[in-house]
């Protein structure tokens, strides 16, 4: 969940390991540090806060030196505090770390019983500790890193330097995310691209178990047994002006407009409208793969969950394979019936999300086919799956998702198509129609955008709230769940999605003049059983939105805010509903002043359990 950054080279290290950590704030943190070796001394500068707080500090007191690390920490273990923050220091060694150390506790015990003394409440510092305890037995610097490391229960990705051997920077990874770059005399460690990528885009992502030395004479890559790995070196085509915000106010709003051409790069190059024809050949499922499917899971963690919901009905409809969906934290624990006859699919825009890695690796026992829809080439979750569909939604940074949400649901309509297809279930002339209405929607979209201005105008009026509903039928219910999850988690502004029909088993209590209710109304059988639904909250004094592409009077005289759509099939509604409901969370949390990019408590990619 936090940033790491770690340089060598012929610059000063302090400013690159800045810049770095800035570039990686979208991550969430509470607490910052960086350490650097200056003629052979570590010298640390630690903050809780901001990076501005460590910025100052920097300015006040420069440090010098060419090789170094930084850190930006959630708090896990230990609350927010300088103590707590990263960089730690034991002996010689200096260790930044994201993850869990799930046996800390038995290692300090151990530690400490061997002399060792500890300053702060992390299960980081036991790592510089343990590192250091093989130094005072005599091992170099690289082994004594392995050993620690064999040692460790848990995930990890670390940042590791020593006085004693000052022209090294080792790391190192296992469940969480690690990535090298490869500059011109100049070498980089980070837990994600963005870090370096001013500086090079060429890079070399980690696997599980996998140390990587970095010195001036290039960089070294082993397994934690020694053995030699060859490095794949990949080149990233992201600019490091598509990290920036182009003029908007925010990551977030900017996001929410790059989704018509996000949508256009994840499903161009991979349709022949005219011969009705979708193609994933990054899946690698033949027609023989598709037809031994008896079952699909879904699997995924928060906004990606939602996606896996609106994919269930599009594959269940569209394929006729039974399907069932997930969440990744439930998924690890309940010994799911699944084996070589079902397709594992997992979701999550980082591709790191520790427990859907941790689903993944239970399908792989169970011998299932797995699948994963992610936004990051070379993450860890593409790495580990027999196939994969890129979603290209190019760098995602503030932290509520939009761009990535509607390219999932993008790729899971192309993955619905293609099944359908293969099956049988779907005719050629079925997939071109189908085909069609994907290639209108991202000037749909555009129209939605257009009314932007309108839509602040209703986040004005709705603003001051405290509660609000989100009612929903069918294939649009979990956009109901998504569009609460939107505007709880940038205004913090208590908000609960439901399906409509369920809306009078229990919610139904809450409604009164005080409560906003979003009804997103859609053309189909359900349309008068969800005017039905808004019959109720009026008859209760609830307050109606209504979000529809459907012209009439009758919603028209019932509702106290419409806000039109376009419209579309019924398995790209979901698309359309979701643009409204991103900018109406944007606004209302832009007005009352909240962290729109980097909301409270939360982080862009969830890679601790």
């Amino acid at each position: 969940m936090c940033g790491i950054v770690g340089y060598i080279g012929e610059k000063e290290a302090p400013g690159l390991l800045l810049d770095g950590l800035k570039r990686l704030e979208y991550r969430g943190y509470d607490s910052a540090g960086l350490a650097v070796i200056d003629n052979g001394r570590v010298k640390i500068k630690r903050n809780e806060g901001k990076l501005e707080h460590l910025e100052r500090a920097l300015l006040r007191d420069p440090l010098k030196g060419k090789v170094g690390i930084g850190h930006t920490r959630w708090a896990t273990h230990g609350k927010p505090s300088e103590t707590n923050a990263h960089p730690h220091k034991a002996g010689s060694i200096v260790v930044v770390h994201n993850g869990i150390i799930e046996n800390y506790l038995t290692l300090k015990r151990t530690l400490t019983k061997a002399g060792h003394t500890f300053k702060s409440e992390t299960d980081t510092e036991i790592i510089a500790h343990l590192i250091q305890s093989y130094l005072f037995k005599g091992d170099s610097f690289e082994q004594a890193v392995r050993n620690a490391l064999k040692r460790i229960k848990g995930s990890y990705a670390v940042g590791v330097i020593c006085e004693d051997e000052p022209t090294k920077l080792i790391a190192a990874r296992n469940e969480s995310p690690l990535v090298i770059g490869l500059g011109e005399d100049e070498w980089f460690a980070a837990s994600d691209i963005p870090a370096f990528l001013s500086y090079t885009r060429k890079v070399i992502f980690l696997d599980d178990g996998e140390m990587a030395v970095l010195s001036k004479k290039g960089v070294k890559l082993t397994s934690l047994t020694g053995k030699k790995v060859p490095q794949k070196v990949t080149t990233i085509d992201w600019s490091p002006s598509m990290a920036e915000k182009g003029g908007f106010k925010h990551f977030m709003k900017k996001e929410i407009f790059e989704q018509p051409r996000s949508l256009i790069d994840t499903f161009g190059g991979r349709i022949a409208g005219g011969k009705g024809t979708v193609f994933l050949e990054d899946c690698n499922l033949t027609s023989q793969d598709v037809k031994k499917i008896e079952k699909i899971f879904i699997v995924a963690c928060g906004t990606s969950w939602h996606a896996a919901i609106v994919g269930k009905f599009m594959i269940e409809d569209l394929c006729r394979i039974p399907v069932e969906v997930d969440l990744g934290s439930e998924f690890r624990y309940r010994n799911p019936l699944i084996d070589e006859k079902t397709l594992l699919l997992l979701i999550s825009q980082s591709g790191e999300t520790a427990d859907t890695l941790a689903a993944m690796r239970e399908g792989l026992k169970k011998k299932a086919r797995i699948i994963s829809i992610c936004n990051v080439v070379g993450s860890s979750m593409a790495r580990g799956s027999h196939g994969v569909i890129y979603t290209h939604a190019g760098p995602e940074i503030g932290v509520a998702s939009t761009k990535a949400f509607t390219t999932q649901l993008a790729a899971l309509y192309l993955l619905a198509l293609f099944l359908g297809k293969q099956k049988g279930s779907l005719s050629a002339e079925k997939v071109k129609t189908l085909i069609k209405d994907l290639v209108r929607l991202p000037h749909q979209i555009e129209k939605i955008l257009e009314a932007d201005t309108t839509i602040q105008t209703i986040a004005h009026q709705y603003m001051n709230y405290r509660d609000f509903l989100y009612l929903g039928r069918g294939i649009n219910y979990p956009i109901a769940l998504e569009g609460a999850l939107k505007l709880k988690e940038i205004s913090y502004i208590h908000a609960e999605g439901y399906p409509a029909g369920e809306m009078k088993h229990g919610p139904i209590a809450l409604i009164d003049e005080k409560m906003p209710v979003v009804v997103l109304l859609s053309k189909g059988v359900t349309f008068d059983k969800i005017m039905s639904n808004v019959e109720e909250v009026r008859a209760r004094g609830g307050i109606i939105i209504a979000v529809t592409p459907k012209m009439s009077k009758s919603i028209d005289s019932k509702a106290d805010t419409v806000i039109k759509i376009p419209e579309n099939n019924s398995y790209l509604m979901p698309v359309l509903f979701s643009i409204p409901l991103q900018l109406l969370a944007y606004h209302i949390a832009e007005l009352r002043g909240t962290d729109v990019d980097q909301p409270r408590n939360l982080a862009k990619s969830v890679t601790v359990e």
